[in-house]
């Protein structure tokens, strides 16, 4: 099953929108050609730029130079966001067939979610470095407005995404895909991004109240993913390798694990303020005793991961818009680490949260360069073309 749009070989649902007529195009496919094939895919541009910058900020070492550099980093996303929302404003006006026909693929509805994570990463890189730039007081109500949003958001995705995927995608067995993740995880951020906001919130009921629906988002996800991840692994196991282009969103995997150690660590940070001391330090004990083993496995999945995308390589994997896939979930994992080093004070994760940050920089410049070219290009707001019939090695 294909994942992204420029590499979809999913055939459409029976419920889909029928094809064009005789002329071989649809009413709305002439009016902005460049935008029809923009898809909720490309929310993860924004997600992998704006990670760099806020993981960075973040991290537990002292690198000269490095805040400066988050602070560009984090302006680039908050343009991509802005260029982003308005292709995809673009799309749905002057394409809603195809707009329409995303919501009944199952390999495309999923990245919706993606929406709701690249508005809630640039607006916490906005609280944390943007700050520098706009003024404290102005990142603040930036951060609010785009939390409550991707918030919003992310909610109604874990639901209706979901929902579709039983009442109309009716996915084959054996399809699962990391992808299937993408919805879920939308509320984990914003239990993590609402911890930085926690502080902010008058002290009484309205912090407390705050910091328990962050914790209950946490839960959400986290339930949700344990459903899922199973699929995932038994897809992979009972039907071989993904496709060699869709190979890269294994690391999806690791965007709940990541992403759940950094959320129970920036809650156990600001619990203090919001509770009674009695669960104020059960949140922080929790944060070592949950984000430990799940960075654990993390680590493991992170290994698989990265042997499955070097056999591809190998057999002739070459770009596609799946290589985004190595930036957000491997920077959720520089910040639960540099969380864990916080509350731990073991020098081995700030080394381990150094070195995957080096890793996600390496990954987001490579993703970067070959997306801007493919824009520049046009190859990647081209229509899909079906891919090749693999002939390459298979150990």
């Amino acid at each position: 099953m294909a994942i992204f749009p420029q590499t979809r070989t999913v055939v459409p649902s029976p419920s889909a929108p029928p094809p064009p007529g005789p002329s071989g195009a649809s009413p709305d496919s002439t009016r902005l050609p460049s935008l029809r094939h923009i898809g909720p895919n490309w929310y993860a541009s924004v997600m992998g730029t704006a990670i760099v910058a806020s993981a960075g900020a973040t991290l537990p070492a002292d690198v000269p130079g490095l805040r400066a550099v988050c602070t560009l980093v984090w302006a680039l996303s908050a343009v991509l966001l802005v260029a982003v929302l308005t292709a995809r404003a673009g799309h749905w006006l002057c394409h809603r067939d195809q707009a329409h026909a995303h919501l009944l693929d199952p390999a495309v509805a999923p990245f919706y979610g993606c929406l709701s994570m690249a508005l809630m990463a640039v607006g916490g890189a906005t609280l944390t470095v943007g700050g520098d730039v706009v003024g404290v007081q102005a990142a603040l109500v930036v951060d609010v407005v785009l939390f409550a949003a991707g918030t919003a958001v992310g909610l109604a995705a874990a639901v209706v995404v979901p929902y579709l995927m039983v009442v109309r995608h009716r996915p084959a067995p054996g399809t699962a895909s990391p992808v299937w993740l993408l919805p879920l995880v939308a509320p984990m951020v914003s239990a993590s991004q609402g911890a930085l906001l926690v502080p902010h919130v008058s002290a009484g009921q309205g912090r407390e109240a705050l910091l328990l629906a962050c914790y209950a988002m946490f839960g959400l996800s986290l339930l949700a993913t344990l459903v899922v991840l199973p699929l995932v692994f038994s897809r992979v196991v009972h039907h071989g390798p993904l496709p060699l282009a869709l190979t890269p969103t294994l690391f999806l995997v690791l965007g709940p694990l990541g992403q759940s150690t950094t959320a129970v660590n920036q809650l156990a940070d600001v619990a203090p303020g919001a509770v009674g001391a009695p669960y104020a330090s059960a949140f922080g004990a929790f944060a070592v005793l949950y984000g430990v083993p799940v960075m654990g496995f993390a680590l493991l999945w992170l290994a698989l991961a990265t042997a499955m995308v070097v056999r591809a390589v190998r057999n002739g994997m070459g770009f596609a818009m799946t290589w985004w896939a190595f930036t957000f979930p491997v920077g959720t994992c520089v910040t639960g680490a540099a969380g864990l080093a916080r509350h731990t004070g073991l020098d081995a994760l700030t080394w381990l949260a150094v070195a995957l940050y080096v890793f996600l920089v390496a990954a987001w410049a490579a993703a970067g360069a070959r997306t801007a070219g493919g824009v520049l290009s046009g190859a990647l707001t081209a229509a899909p073309v079906p891919p090749r019939p693999a002939t390459a090695r298979t150990r």
